[in-house]
């Protein structure tokens, strides 16, 4: 382990927060304060920063003053209570609240989040497709077939043994005269010298053309904050972050763009978060932060503060600005008929 000792900008620089963020959770006792040399000044070592990054990912819901997002929600729901005669919170929210507000479809996907100050709950199911599975790609792309994918296959001048054929959940399509073959795995190149083989059997010096028509087996998934959230159909066996948030029409500006999770489930059924900063991938170029998603892969953009209290408040401000209306109509009708 190297014990090169680390400033608290460098460590803010590796966790992906502010340093005043750092000295904040130390004040708080959220993380244990660090050893200061001779002149009083902090510094950290490698272990020091990976509990940083293990509370920083295990409680991504608490603010700066230790309290929870529910918490500030309800406090920001008082107040809002409070002013909403005057309708103040439309106006300085500004483009904040219009981002806030859900379309049709990211409705569905926003009711498929569970988020608790400590957990992070998706379910893939409710999630809506977005993208139509790719129709036949011309270009050379690594591609292995899997469940659902489609094939066509053309055996000139022997078209008993040409057509389409679907693979089935087991990873094999059901090829006539000759039975099921595996195909899971396969390229659609390995798939051809598969068939080539087999074919030779039957037929002298089979010529053979294979094409996927139907890109159905892998998918990956982008919820939270982006324009279109949902399952996405891939093109090949695995995706960049940058594409995957490009192909969700970008983060909105309720975005809270430095605290994206990638989330890879494994064997064991838990999921590994990794955190990545959209900020700097989309608007610095950081080529670093682009990290592959494979089939499976969960890229969730999470909200900023301000964006979930809006979410909260924003139903209440509406009923209280429309019952002031009403009543204030009311009295001006009332006004008209005092003899």
């Amino acid at each position: 382990m190297d014990n090169k000792r680390l400033t608290i900008t460098e460590v803010a620089d590796a966790v992906g927060v502010t340093p005043r963020t750092i000295m904040r959770w130390e004040k708080s006792g959220k993380i244990k304060k660090p050893k200061r040399d001779w002149r009083g000044w902090r510094f950290y070592h490698e272990e020091d920063i990976k509990e940083i990054k293990k509370f920083f990912e295990s409680s991504y819901e608490f603010n700066d003053n230790g309290k929870t997002i529910t918490e500030i929600a309800k406090s920001a729901l008082i107040i809002a209570v409070t002013v909403a005669t005057s309708l103040a919170s439309y106006y300085l929210c500004g483009s904040v609240y219009a981002a806030a507000n859900l379309t049709p479809q990211n409705a569905v996907a926003e009711s498929a989040v569970t988020e608790t100050p400590s957990t992070l709950d998706i379910n893939l199911n409710a999630l809506p497709a977005v993208n139509t599975p790719p129709s036949v790609i011309t270009e050379d792309v690594k591609y292995t077939l899997g469940p659902n994918d489609v094939v066509a296959i053309e055996v000139r001048r022997h078209p008993e043994f040409s057509g389409q054929y679907a693979v089935n959940s087991e990873g094999k399509i059901e090829y006539k005269f000759v039975g099921d073959i595996v195909v899971t795995g396969l390229t659609k190149a390995q798939l051809k010298e598969r068939l080539t083989e087999i074919l030779s059997e039957f037929i002298i010096e089979p010529e053979i053309d294979v094409t996927i028509v139907a890109y159905m087996s892998k998918v990956f998934y982008v919820v939270g904050e982006v324009t279109r959230p949902g399952k996405f159909y891939m093109r090949g066996n695995t995706v960049g972050v940058r594409e995957a948030l490009i192909e969700a029409g970008l983060p909105t500006q309720a975005a809270a763009m430095r605290s994206c999770r990638l989330i890879t489930p494994n064997q064991t059924g838990r999921k590994n978060y990794v955190t990545v900063n959209a900020l700097k991938l989309l608007y610095e170029g950081d080529l670093k932060e682009n990290l592959e998603m494979k089939p499976g892969d969960v890229l969730y953009i999470p909200s900023t503060v301000i964006a979930k209290i809006i979410r909260v408040v924003s139903p209440v401000t509406n009923f209280t600005s429309e019952t002031v209306g009403t009543a204030a109509g009311a009295a001006a009708s009332g006004a008209m008929f005092i003899p």
